[in-house]
């Protein structure tokens, strides 16, 4: 399934789509995780100006 999703991304529609992930430091235990999301390409600032 994973060879299907990254063809649909290489053809003409999934150019308009970026695919983003940014470490967030977790307040309990003070540990990195990883938030990972395909977002359209005008709203990467967005993404991550957001907590």
């Amino acid at each position: 399934m994973a060879k299907k999703v990254v063809a649909t991304l290489k053809t003409g529609t999934g150019k308009n789509f970026t695919k983003c992930i940014k470490m967030v430091k977790s307040d309990k235990s003070g540990a990195y995780t990883f938030k990972s999301e395909i977002v359209p390409n005008d709203q990467v600032k967005e993404f991550f100006a957001k907590k």
